[in-house]
């Protein structure tokens, strides 16, 4: 029996705005096995980045429960929710969000830093290696292509060896060609690790890669 990683019970979200309500998020139940791929698709402001967000424990909802591997983040506060993210999530975002001021080299390291592994540094650099910048370390994020920067990310994303990987948009800057080799890149690693991988995007090419498609429709799953 597949072991489920992360729960969704009855999640909403709703702002203020000043027009009165906006419900963002309208009682979505989601289920993730360990392992999957998921792809969350709508159109914008369907409310699928507002989603993969309280998934990731980055933003909570006006109510329901999300569980991730084994904790109710939704109960927790930032800092609890901090923790099991550093400990159990890895990220890719559309803007790269690389530290502008650390070497490729340095970005990968990070996570494994932080974690005080001792070999992080050799992690990085195979992991350089693997996405094809094993002659880049040094370079910083401006020296760098937008391919080449997603590139680094997506390394970073992997050093934690995260159960999770969120990814949203990942190719939403990218050219055709490069995207393709990002999308090609995050399922190879994806399958080296045996992360689970939950991923926000517009792009058919990648939806289709992933094992099971989900659809928002105005907040809601479509059934």
């Amino acid at each position: 029996m597949s072991q489920r990683i992360i729960e969704a019970k009855s999640v909403e979200k709703v702002v203020p705005t000043s027009e009165g309500q906006l419900v963002i998020l309208d009682g979505v139940d989601l289920e993730i096995n360990a392992g999957e791929s998921l792809a969350i698709v709508g159109a914008s402001g369907s409310g699928k980045t507002t989603l993969l967000g309280i998934l990731a424990g980055l933003d909570l909802p006006t109510s329901g429960s999300v569980i991730l591997v084994g904790n109710e983040i939704t109960d927790l506060d930032e800092e609890a929710r901090a923790r099991i993210r550093g400990e159990q999530v890895g990220f890719v975002f559309q803007t790269f969000q690389l530290l502008a001021s650390l070497t490729a080299l340095e970005n990968v390291m990070l996570p494994g830093e932080l974690h005080g592994e001792k070999d992080a540094q050799d992690e990085a650099r195979r992991l350089l290696d693997k996405v094809g910048l094993g002659a880049r370390m040094g370079h910083y994020p401006r020296q760098l292509s937008g391919g080449e920067q997603q590139r680094v990310a997506i390394a970073r994303a992997f050093a934690s060896r995260p159960n999770v990987l969120f990814a949203d948009e990942p190719t939403g800057n990218l050219d055709t060609i490069t995207g393709q080799k990002i999308i090609d890149l995050i399922f190879e690693l994806n399958d080296e690790f045996a992360t689970t991988l939950v991923l926000v995007t517009h792009d058919d090419r990648l939806a289709q890669r992933c094992q099971r498609v989900v659809e928002l429709v105005a907040g809601s799953v479509k059934r």
